[in-house]
């Protein structure tokens, strides 16, 4: 294999996606982004810095004829990219979006074909790891277009992904990276920390005059599907300023696309208004449309008004449109008020009420308030309920805070919580926003593969397995379950411990369900330390994993005591070793628990 040239930064968004690369022979981290190629209209290819996320599944009777052809690839009967993301608006049943938050959805079998969501039964469906490859094909093919000596197979390559993504989505993500083609040492690197790499390669040194010891940095993250919120400590080793991280938020699936979907309803009632009633289709239409709507109105110098349209679906309507105008103004106050409404630091986010019936689909927050669930964040890992962290500096990120008004109104909102001499200070943030993350990837690769700062941290979570409790039976009730921490909080890679506990009894020779949690916010939590009960938020139950594990010949019962050791290896892999009791016989599970490579 030969040696590296390049670090390729990726960064797999809801919404877009973006390559950016820097030259591994150069003495400075140059980072520079790639122009893809993809159509834009049947046979015609123009090449734009994103790639939207969006991939349409072509009938029959379009497929096979060439028209969605690339330089790389013939014959496709997909499209990806800017004309997918056109047909989402028009034949939303057969284009797929949002597939890196069913990545997320673990009430899902993401292996399966399942999207288009909802898509009518004669309409070809793909899984979500299959839509997350075709996108990372389509980037592999466009860097390769440009770079025909450089395979990406042998550059040095990091992927991002969500700060929040638990184990089992980090996995996915990383196995439909490998099946298109990326190498099997790709580095995966949490996004919100991606965006301070960026910033660090925009700012160089300055940033030690721009931060002090224990400053704590609040990055905000808010993309196209998902709020990602993480706090960045700022600490000394031998006179040199280090960053840490401290803490990242749950995974919120409240981004732009509740947005659009807000402006959509506000539109639809505008229709209605001109006696327009639009059917489900149209509505899956016109939240697409909104999309594009709202990006043009809440631009820095974007227009006082905007025309949305929608395909005509009525007999006196059938190849026409129907329209209405919105007003930049009003946009703009629905989205502030709706998503980032004032609110103080001891709000609580609203519930889902009850209901015996709901549809199974992305779940997303019942509680679009962004301010709220940060107001959460800062309680959940302070010195008590009474007592919220303080950020001393924010950065923002992600394509929804190019609206400045979104922006103002969140460090608003922080300065009503913390005010006078304690309100957060706003750092000077990265320009494109569109393509921070994947910048802020390329330089840490380089940084890693060179020298420079880097973010410190470990594991973002503490996981634990669930150990059924022995008693008598109850008919109709399962047995009550213990959480024991075999990996702490911040546990770095490449090392490894033993986990003290009583022996556990271990099913062996037949199917048995191994369950897995984690929690951000237990830091104190221990190797061996026992959970008996826990409150609501405190740990999530990651996938579980069905397996058979072989038996052990020198114990004649079907399950074998053991005692734990855990490890953590350079790829970010948590392997979980079950060492007999009785015998040499040891057992191994395992799942990535990657945040970034040390």
């Amino acid at each position: 294999m030969m040696a590296a040239k390049y670090v390729l930064g990726i960064d797999l968004g809801t919404t877009n996606s973006v390559l950016a690369y820097a030259s591994l022979e150069e003495d400075e981290p140059q980072v520079h982004r790639l122009a893809i190629p993809q159509l834009v209209a049947a046979g015609t290819i123009e090449s734009q810095f994103a790639l939207p996320s969006f991939i349409y599944l072509a009938s029959v009777h379009e497929a096979g004829d060439g028209a969605f052809d690339l330089p790389w690839a013939t014959g496709r009967e997909f499209v990806v990219g800017e004309l997918a993301r056109r047909q989402s608006a028009d034949v939303p049943d057969r284009t797929v979006s949002a597939a890196k938050s069913w990545l997320a959805h673990s009430r899902v079998d993401r292996h399966q074909p399942i999207l288009p969501w909802n898509a009518p039964d004669d309409v070809r469906k793909i899984s979500p790891v299959t839509a997350s490859r075709l996108l990372l094909e389509h980037l592999i093919g466009a860097w390769e277009a440009a770079f025909p000596d450089a395979p990406a197979a042998e550059q040095r390559v990091v992927l991002t992904v969500p700060a929040s993504f638990d184990a089992s989505a980090r996995e996915l993500t990383r196995e439909a990276a490998l099946a298109a083609g990326l190498p099997e040492s790709l580095i995966l690197l949490e996004e919100p920390q991606s965006a301070v790499y960026a910033w660090l390669g925009a700012y160089g040194d300055r940033w030690r005059r721009m931060l002090d010891v224990h400053d704590r940095l609040l990055v905000c993250d808010v993309g196209g599907g998902t709020t990602d919120l993480t706090l960045v400590g700022v600490t000394e080793d031998q006179g040199e300023l280090i960053l840490e991280r401290l803490a990242v938020g749950n995974h919120l699936l409240v981004g732009g696309d509740n947005m659009d979907l807000a402006l959509a309803h506000h539109v639809a009632a505008k229709f209605a208004e001109q006696g327009v009633q639009l059917d489900p289709w149209q509505s899956v239409a016109l939240w697409h449309s909104c999309r594009a709507a709202k990006e043009t109105l809440l631009a820095p110098e974007g227009p006082e008004k905007h025309s949305i349209s929608v395909l005509g679906r009525g007999s006196r309507l059938i190849g026409g449109t129907v329209s209405v105008e919105v007003d930049r103004e009003q946009v703009a106050e629905l989205l502030v008020d709706g998503f980032l409404p004032r609110s103080a630091i001891a709000d609580r986010a609203a519930k889902r009420r009850a209901s015996g019936f709901r549809e199974i689909g992305l779940p997303f927050e019942s509680d679009t308030a962004i301010t709220r669930h940060l107001a959460a964040f800062l309680r959940a890992h302070g010195q008590g309920e009474g007592n919220p962290v303080r950020p001393t500096h924010v950065l923002f990120n992600g394509g929804v805070f190019k609206a400045t008004a979104l922006q103002t109104r969140l460090f608003d909102v922080l300065g009503s919580w913390f005010p006078g001499d304690e309100a957060p200070r706003l750092l000077p943030g990265v320009h494109d926003l569109d393509h921070a993350v994947a910048r802020g990837a390329a330089y840490y690769g380089w940084t890693k593969h060179r020298g420079g700062v880097r973010i410190r941290g470990g594991t973002a979570r503490a996981y634990y397995v669930g150990i059924e409790t022995a008693g008598l039976a109850v008919p109709g009730a399962p047995r009550p379950l213990r959480a024991l921490c075999v990996v702490p909080f911040g546990m770095e890679e490449g090392t490894e411990t033993d986990v003290p506990s009583e022996e556990i009894g271990l099913v062996v020779g037949e199917p048995a369900q191994f369950r897995f949690f984690s929690s951000p916010v237990r830091k104190e939590d221990k190797p061996g330390d026992v959970l008996n009960s826990w409150t609501e938020g405190e740990l999530a139950e990651t996938d579980s994993m069905e397996t058979e594990l072989a038996t052990d010949e020198a114990v004649e019962e079907d399950y074998v005591p053991v005692r734990f050791h855990s490890k953590l290896t350079e790829l970010g892999v948590m392997e979980l070793w079950c060492h007999s009791a009785k015998s040499d016989g040891k057992w191994k599970l395992e799942f990535s628990v990657r945040d970034e490579s040390p």
